[in-house]
């Protein structure tokens, strides 16, 4: 049993009895607004991420250059992150 057409217009006249037509196109372009802010701010939380994995240096020891500062037995090893 679903709803048919004339039901869903009963529907809509009651809402707009009850809201009035200037509250329901204000509830639109504020809905609309937060999506579009939502969906901006996907985008440069994106980018952002993007450039600072771009930007993060990446220091990479040889073996030889690591079992040496290992072999003075006073290095400590340590996996440096950027923030």
């Amino acid at each position: 049993m679903g709803l048919s057409t004339t039901h869903l217009i009963i529907f809509l006249v009651i809402i707009v009895l009850i809201f009035g037509t200037k509250k329901l196109k204000n509830i639109g372009s504020d809905i609309g607004g937060a999506v579009k802010g939502f969906k901006d701010g996907m985008k440069d939380g994106d980018k952002a991420a993007a450039d600072a994995a771009a930007a993060a240096p990446t220091a990479q020891v040889t073996a030889e250059a690591a079992a040496k500062r290992a072999a003075d037995g006073q290095t400590v090893d340590v996996e440096a992150k950027v923030k």
